[in-house]
């Protein structure tokens, strides 16, 4: 049986080709058996179809077999064929009639109410005229039967659709009147139905037809005008479980259909980007697709494949003053990923970007546009490149030269809200980076921005450009402290505006909040007139609501509740380094019982920086409980005691502090002993930052002070279990800070005999002080000069020539 040119067997069942009019024997090649399509005559007089008979002669000849005649068996002397016109010219005419007749019966049989078997077999016939109208170069107009197929879309039966399709296909191939017939109403929505809701051979036809249909110009447009035509196509392209076949002619449909403009930014924006990018190379389409790829939504490998395609395209169009606008909205989209940015500064775009910043006079850009420039710069600088060493500038100025950076300070303050924002978002950006930070301070201390900038604290209708001045602020916070601590003690508002951030009432933690907290936690601690301003402002109180609230649960941000608390924590402390200056901070200490609540937060695990300035704060409230203890009142002695001396005892007085000789509480005279404090720090001695043991160790120290009782503060720490780690610090010398805490701390405990005669023995300790004694500061070595005598390690010459100056 003969295959059907879309790859399935014919359903021809006899020899013969079925006909209504007679088949004539005439018509019949006598090798193929088939109704001849070109046939040719032998000088023998026989006929044959021509592809047979010379099918027939290669055999022979390949065989070695002489040149016979297939119906004779005689050998022909000459193997010449000639075409037989005239029985052509007859078979032609006795077909046509004979299709006509057929095609009469099919019409007569297509409608949906027909038995299945009586519809197929219509189709089929269809199927086989067209292909034989196809052959003979002959083509017969019938619009009814093209509608009367199209119809049978509508079947409930699979078989029925399928059949359908497959026939619509062979309609239409080459035939641009058949395509606009099948085109009109909604069949082509009913074909792109197919793609999502057939089975998979049902697909399969489907696509083939739409690719057919998609070979018109005039149907591309209509395709894709399609709800989902183009994304379902695009998701057969990339199936993984579609035939090769369906793939194919998905991928060749979509092709056709990229003749569309609209069709291409369907496409562009259901994942197929390439036809956009390559009619944005092209002279007459680059303007409208760059528009276009400003407005879509891409994924970052997508934002990369773009910038390295076509990235140096966009950044041509920037010179035209029509195109730039469009070139400047797609350069903003791919800009917005680390991948992509860094692409963009290979490529070259910083240059013309800030020049065009900059540039005033002709031909300038627009407000509107320069504000588009801005976030493009914005979105580059905020992946922490390496700016210092990419030129922007004629003069091979970088990004981070003072000058540039000044003409950015400039700008900010001669631009409206959306342009200074996006601008602050590049200082951000630059002052994120240790490479360039100090360039951009150094700007804005020599150009004197730091009062314009922290006046951004004060704006309330831009929320964006607030945070994004606080941001910088905070950035530049650890270079420039005492220079802006002096601006927001000399302003109104400022500073309230920025506790007023902070204290906001929400449940939700903003990243406006935590950035507040973290540049006011960045200001000098020892700067008294701003913890007074805080003081008098009620700030502090709002500070402790809402880290009470914070560990309560009532307010919560996962994103930023670490950046929020480690602030409020940093900034509640600074109260604790006021308690000489001022009986107030004192006061307020005592009523809202600080030490308690930093002995609280010392226990939040893994939160070092909470930790590190708990025990910072602790550490100042316990150098102050000495002034605040509370001296017990003695009984008068009795009237025999003040005659008898030798008869007093000395008078017991319940709750006295061992440490501190007076009556303590952790409330009121912050004292660490009565608020069972010591564990709590000797815990924090193993601590693996060093940033944490630092103040912990501090703390501690402050129960070894001259004027306290050392040896109970001793045996406080060592029933703490804290001598084994203090000696730790001792002799892991992590960081000069900790060896000379450690140094301190040890000779104090060496100052109790039993504690000296056990150390004593201990190499590695002794080891240690000797080498802080030998390599240590000036005061350090005393220190261990001192310890070592304590282990008599060193004489004590002064008690050995005591006598001899005696007897002098």
């Amino acid at each position: 049986m003969a295959a059907s040119c879309d790859g399935s067997q014919s359903d021809q069942s006899s020899t013969f080709e079925p006909g209504i009019d007679n088949i004539y024997e005439a018509f019949i090649c006598p090798l193929t058996k088939k109704v001849m399509q070109d046939p040719v005559t032998l000088e023998n007089g026989q006929t044959f179809e021509r592809e047979a008979i010379e099918n027939w002669f290669r055999e022979c000849t390949q065989n070695g077999k002489p040149v016979l005649c297939p119906i004779t068996s005689k050998q022909l002397s000459i193997t010449d064929l000639s075409p037989s016109i005239a029985l052509r010219d007859t078979i032609e005419e006795w077909r046509a009639r004979n299709d006509c007749m057929k095609l009469d019966i099919a019409r007569q049989s297509l409608y949906l109410g027909n038995a299945e078997a009586n519809i197929l077999l219509a189709l089929k016939n269809v199927r086989d005229i067209c292909r034989n109208i196809r052959l003979i170069k002959r083509r017969v107009r019938n619009p009814q039967l093209v509608r009367l197929v199209t119809d049978m879309l509508k079947s409930t039966s699979h078989e029925v659709r399928y059949k359908a399709l497959q026939t619509l296909r062979v309609v239409v191939e080459g035939d641009e009147e058949s395509k606009a017939i099948v085109a009109e109403g909604d069949t082509v929505r009913t074909i792109v139905k197919f793609l999502a809701k057939e089975p998979a051979r049902g697909r399969e036809a489907a696509v083939s037809l739409l690719f057919e249909l998609s070979k018109s110009e005039l149907l591309c447009e209509k395709i894709g005008s399609v709800h989902g035509a183009i994304l379902l196509l695009v998701g057969l392209t990339s199936s993984k479980s579609e035939n090769v076949s369906t793939v194919e002619k998905a991928d060749l449909t979509l092709t056709n259909l990229e003749r569309s403009e609209e069709n291409v930014r369907q496409m562009a924006s259901n994942g197929r980007l390439q036809p956009l990018l390559a009619k944005l190379r092209s002279p007459e389409t680059k303007a409208s697709m760059a528009s276009y790829l400003g407005e879509l939504a891409l994924n970052n490998d997508v934002k990369v494949n773009v910038a390295q395609t076509v990235g140096s395209c966009l950044i041509d169009l920037m010179r035209s003053r029509d195109m730039r606008g469009a070139a400047l909205g797609a350069l903003n989209k791919i800009s917005s990923f680390e991948g992509s940015a860094k692409v963009l500064i290979g490529t070259g775009l910083l240059p013309p970007l800030i020049k065009d910043l900059f540039y005033v006079g002709p031909n300038q850009l627009p407000i509107r546009l320069k504000e588009v420039s801005a976030t493009i710069l914005a979105n580059i600088v905020n992946i922490g490149y390496e700016f210092d060493k990419v030129c922007v500038g004629a003069h091979h100025q970088t990004l981070v030269s003072e000058d540039v950076v000044e003409n950015l300070l400039l700008l900010i303050s001669n631009t409206g809200p959306e342009i200074q924002g996006k601008l602050l978002e590049v200082l951000v950006g630059l002052t994120s980076c240790p490479n360039s930070v100090i360039n951009v301070v150094s700007a804005i201390r020599n150009s004197g921005a730091i009062i314009s900038l922290v006046q951004f604290v004060e704006v309330h209708d831009n929320d964006d450009l607030r945070l994004a001045a606080i941001k910088l602020l905070h950035n530049i916070s650890p270079h420039m402290s005492e220079e802006l601590a002096s601006v927001l003690r000399g302003t109104v508002g400022q500073l309230g505006n920025l506790v007023g951030i902070i204290s906001e009432s929400t449940t939700t933690i903003t990243e406006d909040q935590a950035v507040a907290a973290a540049l006011l936690a960045e200001l000098p601690e020892r700067d008294w007139g701003l913890t007074q301003r805080l003081l008098g402002d009620g700030a502090f109180e709002k500070i402790i609501s809402k880290i009470v609230l914070i560990r309560q649960g009532e307010i919560r941000g996962k994103r930023f509740e670490r950046t929020f608390l480690e602030g409020l924590v940093k900034i509640l402390a600074r109260i604790t380094f006021a308690l000489t200056k001022e009986t107030q901070a004192v006061s307020f200490c005592r009523e809202n019982n600080l030490a308690s609540l930093f002995l609280d937060l010392l226990q939040s695990y893994s939160q070092d920086n909470i930790q590190m300035a708990s025990a910072i704060a602790l550490e100042n409230l316990s150098l102050e409980t000495k002034n605040l203890i509370v001296l017990p009142e003695l009984p008068p002695p009795s009237y025999c005691v003040s005659i008898f001396s030798c008869l007093s005892k000395p008078p017991v007085v319940l709750g006295m502090c061992k440490i501190h000789q007076g009556i303590c509480s952790l409330r009121d005279s912050f004292c660490l002993v009565e608020g069972q404090a010591v564990d709590k720090l000797v815990d924090l001695l193993d601590h693996e930052n060093d940033k944490v043991v630092g103040p912990a160790l501090a703390a501690l120290s402050t129960l070894l002070e001259d004027g306290l009782e050392v040896e109970n503060a001793v045996k406080l720490i060592v029933e703490a279990d804290g001598l084994t780690p203090i000696l730790n610090v001792l002799l892991e010398n992590r960081t000069e800070n900790l060896r000379i805490r450690a140094v301190w701390m040890v000779e104090r405990i060496l100052r109790i005999e039993d504690i000296a005669r056990e150390l004593g023995e201990e190499q590695n300790v002794t080891a240690a002080l000797v080498d802080a004694f030998q390599n240590a500061d000036f005061k350090t070595k005393q220190v261990a000069e001192n310890a070592l005598r304590h282990i008599d390690k060193i004489p004590n010459f002064s008690g050995i020539f005591a006598p001899t100056l005696a007897n002098k």
